[in-house]
């Protein structure tokens, strides 16, 4: 299993259309994917799982993998959050 501390850095947070693409790219990968959030563990794999982490900018979401192609999923979901979800500011 890896995990990693993630800043959402876009203005909005995780909003529908940026929760839709982390669910899509996270739904290429095998491997299971969690956020983590106040003590909330959601699948990152669900659009709604993820809607209800109310993950607003400036919150810190620990992201988790487990199994096959873990670190490429870990990778690409920080790429994804680094890019402001491709969203323009």
């Amino acid at each position: 299993m890896v995990s990693q501390d993630i800043l959402i850095i876009n203005r909005l947070g995780l909003h529908a259309r940026a929760a839709a693409q982390l669910v899509r790219l996270a739904n290429e990968y095998p491997c299971d994917i969690r956020l983590a959030k106040d003590g909330q563990v959601k699948n990152a794999k669900s659009v709604m799982d993820v809607l209800m982490l109310g993950a607003t900018k400036d919150t810190t979401l620990k992201v988790s993998a487990d199994g096959e192609k873990e670190e490429e999923a870990l990778v690409a979901i920080a790429a994804l959050f680094g890019a402001y979800f491709n969203e323009l500011e």
